[in-house]
């Protein structure tokens, strides 16, 4: 799939786009709470202003009546107000509702008579209004301040104004600074970016990680840890190569010189014996190159194996007879002793290395000797051991028999030195541990691999 038909998002947008949409949704927020309190406050601050105003009328009504008395309505004009049906309006009504005060506005406003005590809403003229009722405590007069609601609104509307310019301001100033933020961290990941790519095949040097954001640090610390297994694998891939060639060209050079001295041959003895040697350096050769396709199946880089619960007793007895056959043609004793050993095990692999490591033991060991293939369980885990009596392994040297192509023991026998090579692989590939000891009668090799418990 090419890149172009890859549906791609975009970091940036999507982080932009979310820090904005959360810092305008938690200001929405916060200045409306803001002006719904403001606005409850504000209402209950001009009910106690209207309150305090009611009370002190009514005061002054109540000393004008005691000291002169009232007969008729007296019209209290509002100077300075241009407009006197957009400020306070109220009467005064004794006790059989006859208006003794009241201001030039409310002159030819009916207020309502039936107002509850103490404060309430009404309508006047289409507009909202709101009433104050109180009467003195004799009930001989009752009054009554009605206030319009657009003083309110007008205040809120202000208010409201300010919070709505103020919040712009400061989510254009978010905006800016997450804008900033986003772009200068983007920056450092278009920089690692660009030292990534500008890397060629044999230039896997790692990645800087200073200038990094720490939350950047583990990725630049991954592929730093990739390049590191690149290098790794291209460095043994390079060795592996050169030994390869290196041991090849041996058997090679062994058939060549075969092939030509066949050609020379003077009589048929001659002739069968050069065949015999001719097959032999085919025989190494095609054994060398199997041992490398096997090596190269086992890679780390390779799938990893299906593993599947099994017993190696019955691997063992499997492959009897046939190590039997090939301890009779090396006249040695092979001895197979097998119990009961369950693990999880990939049978194919496990066969592989059991040839190899037999094998091994009957090549190098000299005849009249013995090997002992067996299997069981100690301590709770599943083991598998080949011992033999041959000439083994010194204990400083057991690090660099596991090592491609090394021969130790044994070296002017034929051989790749890829068995043991082989057999390690196999045992990571299941979690085994190679353990190399001592083998029959004090001397020789044991090979013995403990598998995890199941």
């Amino acid at each position: 799939m090419s890149v172009a038909a890859l549906k791609t998002w975009s970091l940036r947008r999507t982080l932009l786009m979310v820090l904005l949409g959360l810092t305008l949704a938690l200001w929405a927020g916060s200045a409306a709470i803001v002006y719904v309190e403001a606005r409850r406050e504000s209402q209950e601050l001009f009910d106690q202003s209207l309150t305090e105003t009611g009370h002190l009328l009514l005061s002054l009504v109540e000393k004008d009546v005691r000291e002169h008395g009232l007969t008729g309505p007296i019209d209290l004009p509002l100077r300075g107000q241009r407009n006197p049906h957009q400020y306070l309006l109220f009467k005064v009504r004794d006790a059989r509702q006859r208006v003794l005060y009241r201001n030039d506005a409310a002159s030819d406003i009916a207020l309502s008579r039936s107002a509850p005590d103490g404060l309430s809403w009404t309508t006047i003229g289409g507009q909202r209004w709101r009433l104050f009722s109180l009467w003195d405590p004799q009930r001989t007069l009752q009054l009554l301040v009605a206030e319009p609601t657009s003083h309110r609104d007008d205040i809120s509307r202000g208010f409201f104004y300010r919070i709505a310019l103020f919040g712009l301001l400061l989510a254009a100033l978010a905006a800016i600074a997450i804008w900033w933020s986003i772009h200068r961290v983007f920056r450092v990941l278009q920089a690692s970016a660009g030292e990534v790519s500008a890397r060629t095949p044999d230039e896997l040097a790692d990645v800087r990680l200073a200038g990094a954001p720490a939350e950047l640090h583990p990725l630049l610390l991954e592929i730093n840890r990739l390049f590191g297994r690149v290098r790794h694998s291209r460095d043994n891939e390079q060795r592996f190569t050169a030994d390869a060639a290196h041991e090849l060209r041996t058997p090679l050079a062994a058939i060549k010189t075969n092939l030509q001295v066949l050609q020379r041959a003077r009589s048929g003895a001659e002739r069968e014996e050069f065949i015999a040697a001719l097959g032999a350096s085919v025989e190494r050769a095609t054994r060398l190159v199997n041992q490398l396709l096997a090596l190269a199946r086992l890679d780390p880089q390779s799938q990893e194996p299906r593993l599947a619960p099994g017993d190696l007793a019955a691997l063992l007895e499997e492959q009897g007879m046939q190590w039997r056959e090939w301890s009779d043609q090396h006249q040695l004793s092979l001895t197979v002793s097998v119990a009961p050993a369950p693990c999880a095990l990939d049978a194919d692999s496990l066969r592989m290395l059991l040839r190899n490591l037999v094998e091994n033991a009957l090549r190098y060991t000299p005849a009249p000797g013995g090997v002992v293939v067996s299997c069981g369980v100690q301590d709770g885990r599943s083991y598998l051991r080949v011992a033999d009596t041959g000439p083994g392994i010194a204990e400083e040297l057991h690090e660099r028999a596991f090592e491609r192509f090394v021969r130790l023991g044994g070296a002017q026998l034929p051989g790749s030195g890829l068995g043991l090579s082989i057999v390690r692989r196999i045992a990571e590939r299941h979690g085994a541990q190679i353990v190399l000891g001592l083998g029959l009668q004090g001397r020789g090799l044991a090979v013995t691999l403990v598998f995890p418990a199941t």
